[in-house]
């Protein structure tokens, strides 16, 4: 496995910005299995798009998760960009985070890594903030995900707003709600819900209610939507980490296996 830490100048955010990427390469399981052919010219991977939660970077998932491990066994691409707690937004007349991780983002790493464009092999996955940050980029690019992960957030598009301690912490971000369920909305009507969602949250986490609640939501408008909540779990790297590694294993269309010529 190929653990990439890049550092560029985004177009979108005006900066400097880090992000990690997990490239499956030659592993300890091809040495066993004596496998050779490994490198071949024209092969792509397929992609999951991992966004860290509030006062997180680009590095979390590496830190707190087995994710490295997990993108080998299944060789799957992984990348995590840093959003700098800007709630995966575009601000009118600042930075522009959803943007940068929708558009600028897939193409540069499209043009450099063998990563397919195709919807079927893009995934896109997050948790607490990123979770809100996973529903607004399928929102605004509803065509580019075959599947999503939400894992643990209050944010999003259930009838059910977070608490006050949670909304008093991102006051400096107001969460469009409204906005966000429109888009929802005219994305189904339009024939633009394709992406299938999988909700998962632990039964002792402050968002239980709000998770139920963007999942009655989709399911309401015609999403393909399936949730599940794990006994005994919190607002922890524990329970992200087990959901990571199902997710992989079960739930995400993952091939498996390295895309090659002639396969797409």
């Amino acid at each position: 496995m190929a653990v990439i830490k890049m550092n560029f100048l985004s177009q979108c955010l005006g900066m400097q910005t880090n992000v990690t990427i997990c490239l499956p390469s030659y592993s300890f399981k091809d040495r066993m299995d004596g496998r050779e052919d490994v490198y071949v010219p024209g092969m792509k991977y397929q992609v999951l798009w991992l966004l860290h939660g509030g006062t997180g970077d680009d590095s979390d998932f590496l830190h707190f998760t087995n994710i490295t491990r997990y993108a080998d066994d299944h060789k799957l691409a992984v990348v995590m960009p840093n959003d700098y707690m800007g709630f995966y937004d575009d601000e009118p007349n600042g930075i522009k985070y959803r943007s940068y991780i929708g558009e600028e983002l897939p193409k540069m790493l499209q043009a450099l890594f063998p990563f397919s464009n195709r919807q079927e092999d893009n995934f896109i996955g997050g948790l607490s903030m990123g979770g809100d940050g996973v529903l607004k980029l399928v929102s605004d690019y509803p065509e580019q995900y075959a599947a999503a992960l939400v894992m643990s957030t209050s944010f999003g598009i259930g009838d059910i707003l977070p608490s006050a301690e949670v909304l008093a912490g991102r006051s400096h971000h107001p969460h469009d709600t409204a906005g966000l369920r429109s888009r929802f909305i005219t994305n189904a009507r339009d024939g633009h819900n394709r992406t299938v969602f999988w909700l998962s949250y632990g039964s002792k986490d402050h968002c239980t209610e709000q998770m139920k609640s963007h999942h009655a939501f989709l399911q309401r408008h015609g999403y393909a939507s399936y949730i599940e909540e794990v006994p005994g779990y919190g607002h922890e790297w524990d329970f992200w980490d087990l959901t990571l590694r199902k997710a992989i294993n079960e739930w995400l269309p993952v091939r498996h296996s390295v895309i090659y010529p002639g396969e797409e």
